[in-house]
């Protein structure tokens, strides 16, 4: 997997969120999921789910606790975005 160019700037937005619920797994071979509430969504697409596992600054496996405040955060590259056009008002 190649690493972006430093001269490379994404778009970014950055919302943040609160672990409502640990999900246990289907199979004992899964990973339990934690399902999070990204503020300022829809209300019908609020809720995200991912696999419970995240690495610390050691690199060591660790995971999301109930009521966790996390921040989720959207990144694109140039190609992928375009100007907004139109009145924001």
């Amino acid at each position: 997997m190649t690493e972006p160019l430093e001269s490379e700037e994404k778009a970014s937005v950055t919302l943040p969120g609160k672990v409502e619920k640990i999900i246990p797994p289907f199979r004992p071979t899964e990973p339990e999921k934690a399902q999070i509430a990204v503020e300022g969504a829809e209300e019908l697409y609020r809720e995200i789910r991912i696999d419970n596992v995240l690495k610390d600054d050691a690199g060591e496996d660790v995971s999301l606790k109930p009521g966790a405040k996390v921040d989720v955060t959207i990144e694109a590259t140039p190609e992928a975005v375009k100007p907004q056009t139109g009145d924001s008002d």
